[in-house]
């Protein structure tokens, strides 16, 4: 455990690492453009779906880099890259190469779920949409990437580093924005299938059935089904994920067009643990939740009793299950109206119910709310002893239900040099949390782990509720832009402008919460102007210049209305003593592309100024998310990609990138405390991260190792605890089967991951301001998940 604990003795063998893996980067780069030869290139109307990969002997490039046009920093990774990953991998995994991100999962399958920064922000505070639907928890703004789609099923995946896309539906993105877009059906019939096994157990079946064009050649359909398990890493217990995605498409001409997707997750994962410092060096790296129940305490009629419940570390693994499924619904509508004159119409409806957090609590049967007073002196026997003396082991959580419609339409219309696009958004989400609770029996199980059947009531026969809230978030957008074509289309100069607007509407219902005893409501609206301008100049057909200047918000989570967070009851009203403003940035791009047959590459300076800057920590003791103003923070920093070509069967992809950011003021905690962080780097923002894939590839056969460098970074805003850097390095092969007469492109895969078994953390909260003590502060904990050993996994497919 020492080992996790230092940093600076293993900063110069990193930095030469880096050092070593950029040279070779380049020197493949270099290589590759002095010895190129022309290669095949496929060209189709439609999306590369998973299946059509390099092994074919098409030279299509590695997929972690595509030529771009737009005039703003932009990354692209396609199907062909994804098709070479780990199937159960998860969004945060698939962009862990590109240079402004910072991401890692909890486990190496990526069923768990993971955490991501981009360029310094947090995943909350970067738009996130799938088919142009916004994922983002519509109180949170949290992103959950393991939820919505096979990967088997994406076509691309890309980030918009610094400005949020002008039509992007988005009221929480200060950081820009990253998108899924689903693979369309495919015009010819076939049934994919997928077996994947692993380690620890791991088990992903995938089946795909596509209709093929339709009678009439016009509309297309298919439905995927997949079912994944595996066991933890580290502790008892698993994760258990079903998923099924469907999509159809019909094409009346070149220029009208329907077509619509429903995905559905259901999954019953096991929290992997965290720990502090403290803990670690005290349970070592692979220790994990209790494999045993301590039982409850035997009952004691007349007396008080009390059942043991062990720290966070020993809560007990079968309570620490978090059940969730969701679906996402959406159809996008084209339609030419005129020469000139384009419409897209894009309704969509989002629907979740699940759990969070561990679900062992020990609570007094004394302590339920009362009413009449607001106060939590009500009794219930849960032990069924006669009296309400005792303290009993139950199961409660934070469950979040959410229904989320919307529509997002556009208009574009071309007149002489200029595109204009003007349209709207509109969304309503109801998001509903609230915290029920079940009993839990002799041997460690909750009667209900959804927390829906069997729940404890009061003595007044509502349910017992440790929260109770419900968020109606009404979001609208205008948006405009006006591209336009000057020089002989050698200059493009886009700007723009979008008008988003939020109004919270928030209902605490009485509860158990803390000093939550009271009914209220809240209003708050949040409105901002936002510009954009960007501009490309090509100086020829393969260099060309980008510049881009965008103006972001993110209205405050829905949380900063609660009582055990920021709101004063006076008299029974709700009061603001400290108002949450929205958090606003201004982003400017700087880059230069080369995009020749041989060679892709894109370097990007930028500079990020905040304001009002908030950050989000959630505390997996008490169970709950709290918000801390940083006020102003400026970032800047550069980041640079290459890719080529294949050459003579080897392929490269290098990335670097550099942050530097800076916390301009002191933070003000409370009356009497202040915190020294003026001048201090922001909390999960590495100042160096590189990445480097290289593959060889023949007509059946490729081999692709993959490195990736994150160096140090601050789990506090006081700089006050250090995260040492670390390497990950990854080898991936695959090898296509000859044809058969009844199975087509027969494919085994092998994924290996964290190959040198590398030892490292990352922390599991953005803004844990303090880890020491300052005055009248007291130190705060930095709470951490481990990385998961080397890991193995193999996948055979072939379609029928």
């Amino acid at each position: 455990m020492k080992q996790l604990n230092k940093s600076s003795t293993a900063v110069p063998s990193r930095v030469k690492m880096l050092v070593i893996a950029c040279q070779l980067t380049c020197l493949g780069m270099s290589t590759a453009y002095a010895q190129s030869q022309t290669q095949e290139k496929t060209e189709s109307n439609e999306p590369i779906s998973s299946s059509q990969v390099t092994i074919t002997g098409k030279k299509v490039g590695m997929g972690l880099m595509v030529q771009e046009s737009t005039p703003k920093a932009r990354s692209t990774i396609t199907a062909e890259e994804l098709a070479k990953q780990r199937p159960t991998g998860n969004a945060y995994e698939a962009l862990e190469l590109m240079p402004a991100v910072n991401s890692y999962n909890h486990d190496a399958t990526g069923l768990f779920g993971g955490g991501l920064t981009l360029r310094g922000f947090n995943s909350d505070q970067i738009g996130a949409t799938i088919n142009g639907v916004p994922v983002n928890d519509s109180g949170s703004f949290a992103v959950y990437p393991q939820e919505y789609v096979d990967q088997e099923n994406t076509c691309t995946q890309f980030v918009t580093q610094g400005s949020t896309d002008v039509d992007s539906p988005q009221i929480g993105a200060t950081g820009g924005n990253f998108g899924i877009t689903t693979c369309d059906p495919s015009k010819t019939k076939r049934i994919r299938v997928a077996q994947t096994l692993g380690q620890l157990n791991l088990s992903k079946t995938y089946v795909r059935y596509d209709t093929g064009l339709l009678e009439g050649g016009r509309t297309r359909f298919f439905i995927s089904a997949s079912h994944a398990q595996s066991d933890k890493w580290k502790g008892k217990g698993g994760a258990n994920r079903d998923h099924v995605d469907m999509g159809f498409r019909t094409d009346f001409d070149r220029f009208n067009s329907i077509s619509g997707t429903v995905l559905y997750n259901r999954a019953i994962n096991q929290n992997i643990s965290s720990f502090s410092l403290a803990d670690l060096d005290k349970y070592g790296y692979y220790y994990d939740f209790a494999q045993t129940f301590v039982g409850h305490a035997a009952p004691t009629p007349g007396k008080a009793g009390s059942d043991t419940n062990s720290a966070f570390g020993d809560a007990y693994y079968q309570l620490t299950k978090n059940p969730f499924e969701n679906a996402i619904a959406s159809v996008t509508g084209k339609m030419r109206v005129g020469d000139n004159t384009d419409i897209k119409v894009i309704p969509y409806f989002w629907y979740g119910y699940g759990t969070g957090g561990n679900q062992q609590k020990l609570q007094a049967e004394n302590a339920f709310l009362n009413k009449a007073t607001g106060k939590n002196t009500a009794g219930v026997d849960l032990n069924g002893d006669g009296d309400t003396l005792d303290r009993v082991i139950v199961a409660n959580s934070s469950v979040t239900r959410t229904y989320r419609p919307g529509v997002t339409a556009s208009v574009t219309h071309t007149i002489g040099d200029h595109q204009i696009l003007a349209g709207f958004w509109f969304e309503r989400a109801t998001h509903e949390q609230f915290g029920p609770m079940v009993l839990v029996d002799a041997n460690g199980n909750a009667n209900d782990i959804w927390l829906k059947e069997g729940r404890v009531l009061r003595p007044d026969g509502t349910p017992f509720q440790s929260r109770d809230w419900k968020t109606i978030s009404t979001s609208n957008q205008i948006f405009l832009q006006d591209t336009m074509s000057l020089m002989n289309d050698k200059l493009t100069v886009n700007v723009g402008v979008r008008a988003p607007t939020m109004k919270r509407d928030f209902t605490n219902k009485a509860n158990e919460g803390t000093n939550s005893g009271t009914d209220y409501n809240i209003e708050k609206t949040y409105r901002e102007i936002l510009p954009q301008l960007g501009a490309r100049y090509q100086i020829d057909n393969n260099n060309q210049l980008f510049f881009s200047l965008a103006r972001n918000m993110k209205a405050p989570p829905n949380f900063v209305y609660s009582t055990t967070n920021n709101v004063v009851l006076v008299n029974g009203k709700p009061t603001l003593p400290v108002d949450v403003q929205a958090e606003t940035s201004t982003n400017i791009d700087v880059g230069y592309r080369l995009q020749s047959d041989k060679l892709t590459a894109q370097a990007t300076a930028y500079s990020v100024d905040f304001k009002d800057r908030q950050a989000t920590a959630y505390d997996p003791v008490a169970n709950m998310s709290s918000l801390t103003s940083v006020g102003k923070v400026k970032t800047h920093g550069f980041e640079v990609e290459l890719g080529n070509t294949p050459v003579n069967g080897f392929s490269f992809y290098g990335s670097i990138g550099y942050a530097k950011s800076e916390i301009k003021d002191d933070i003000l905690i409370s009356r009497t405390a202040t915190l020294p962080t003026k001048g201090k780097q922001m909390t999960l923002t590495p100042e160096w991260k590189a990445g480097l894939s290289a593959m060889y590839e023949t007509g059946a056969f490729y081999a692709r190792l993959k490195v990736k460098y994150t160096g140090e970074q601050w789990a506090t805003m006081t700089n006050d605890e250090l995260v040492p850097s670390y390497t990950l390095l990854g080898l991936d092969f695959g090898y296509q089967f000859p044809n058969t007469s009844w199975v087509k492109k027969p494919t085994l895969r092998l994924n290996i991951s964290n190959l040198t078994n590398e030892k490292y953390r990352n922390p599991s909260s953005f803004n844990v301001t303090n880890a020491k003590a300052y005055g009248t502060a007291g130190a705060r904990t930095v709470f951490y998940y481990m990385g998961s050993p080397r890991f193995a996994s193999v996948t055979l497919s072939g379609d029928f």
